[in-house]
Formats: C-alpha cells, sequence, structure tokens
C-alpha cells in the first residue's frame, strides 16, 4: 500500500474515524468531570493496526474542545500518518502499553485527576477501598522518571506487567509518581469508567482518613442546636 492509499484508507475507515471521534468527545468528558486538567492528560485506542491519540497541548491550547480530525493516527512504531499537531510526550507511554499488552486491551488513558495527584505527589500506592475499585487491586505509585524519555513507559509498563487478566476483564492501572494514572482497559469505554472509579475511590481515601482523626465537629453540631432551642423573635 502507498502512502496515498494508505492515507486514504485511514480517512475512509468507519471504524478509524468513529474512534477519532469516541476520543475528541472522551476528552471532553475527562475535563468537565475533573478526571483531567488542562496541562496535561493523553487518550489513545488501537483500530487494527493503527493508534489513533489524542494530540500535544490537547488541554493548555485546545481546552479538550478537540475535534476527530485533531485526533492524530499512526501506526504502531508511533509514525504519524493523519491529523492535526504533534504527538504529546507521554505517547511513548501508550505505544509502549499498545505493543506490550495490546493482546488484553486497547485503550489507554494518562489522567491528572486532582485527588489521584495526591497520591502521585506523596508516592502513596492506592488501596481499592470501594467494592467498585476491587477488580483493580492496589494501584501502584512506580519510580519516578520524565515525561520525555522512555523510563517513563518502562516505569509504567513495569507497574502494570501482571495484571494483564485485570485488562482483559476491565483495566489495569499504575501512578506516576509527581505525574498522574496511566491505565489500559480491555476497550477505551472501559478505560475511561476506570479512571472515574479510581479517582472516586481516591477521594474515599482521603476524606475518610479526615473522619478518622475527628468528632465529625460535634462541637460546632452542639453550638448549632443550642442556638436553634434557644432562638427568640
Amino acid at each position: 500500500m502507498t502512502d496515498q492509499e494508505r492515507l486514504e484508507f485511514i480517512r475512509t475507515s468507519p471504524e478509524i474515524n468513529a474512534m477519532r471521534a469516541k476520543i475528541a468527545r472522551f476528552g471532553g468528558i475527562l475535563f468537565e468531570r475533573r478526571l483531567t486538567d488542562i496541562s496535561g492528560g493523553n487518550i489513545s485506542a488501537r483500530v487494527g493496526e493503527y493508534v489513533c491519540i489524542s494530540p500535544r497541548y490537547a488541554g493548555s491550547k485546545r481546552q479538550w474542545q478537540l475535534k476527530p480530525e485533531d485526533v492524530l493516527v499512526a501506526d504502531k512504531d508511533m509514525n504519524l500518518l493523519d491529523g492535526g499537531g504533534e504527538i504529546s510526550r507521554e505517547a511513548k507511554v501508550h505505544f509502549r502499553l499498545h505493543r506490550e499488552f495490546g493482546e488484553y486491551g486497547t485503550g489507554v488513558i494518562h489522567a491528572h485527576a486532582k485527588n489521584i495527584l495526591v497520591f502521585a505527589a506523596t508516592g502513596v500506592s492506592m488501596p481499592p477501598v470501594l467494592e467498585a475499585t476491587q477488580k483493580f487491586g492496589t494501584v501502584p505509585v512506580v519510580k519516578y522518571a520524565p515525561a520525555h524519555g522512555n523510563g517513563l513507559a518502562e516505569s509504567i509498563a513495569g507497574g502494570i506487567r501482571g495484571n494483564e487478566e485485570r485488562i482483559k476483564k476491565h483495566a489495569a492501572a499504575a501512578i506516576g509518581a509527581w505525574h498522574g494514572l496511566f491505565l489500559i482497559g480491555k476497550d477505551l469505554d472501559a478505560a475511561l469508567d476506570a479512571v472515574e472509579r479510581l479517582e472516586y475511590n481516591a477521594y474515599c481515601l482521603l476524606m475518610g482518613q479526615l473522619l478518622q482523626n475527628n468528632d465529625l465537629m460535634a462541637t460546632q453540631r452542639q453550638a448549632l442546636l443550642d442556638a436553634q432551642a434557644n432562638y427568640k423573635e
């Protein structure tokens, strides 16, 4: 197939076009639901021999208002074939996960979910505390590596390795130290679902720590009751 024929195939493929549209839509969902931020995050999905992936600066320059044609299409070796923009720094992680775990899942998401970022910042691995997150097990925080290098891809793949059955059933994840969440799901729908489940799990862990160390504002509640009982017009 010539380069022109391949480009024509990509632009007329119903499956690739549908996935590019889904990635554009999912980017907006992640941002609106505060599962990622303006500064970063990436979404990718494999369709046959091709990988559709959100472009660099999808947040900072486009505020996650992507159009399907903005979503890049590349081969498995990260050679860009179509789309409007540059490939992101973290794309090496995405392609590594697609190559290593591709027989188990097709959807990859990197997100800066604010409660999960607490675990990234403190280096504390995240255990499941909700029935909805038991299937993921404890999500490890892997050793630091810069976003632009190959080390991050190796760290994240290492954190997910051994969880192939979780990917096949739903998703498996790892947290990059001082960076954010990375996961691969059996498909992109499962990956998005997993991001929100894990973010709520992180929120419950953090809020639960507060509840264990205070009296649920007993003094303030009593003051309210006293004020109500003693109130006079």
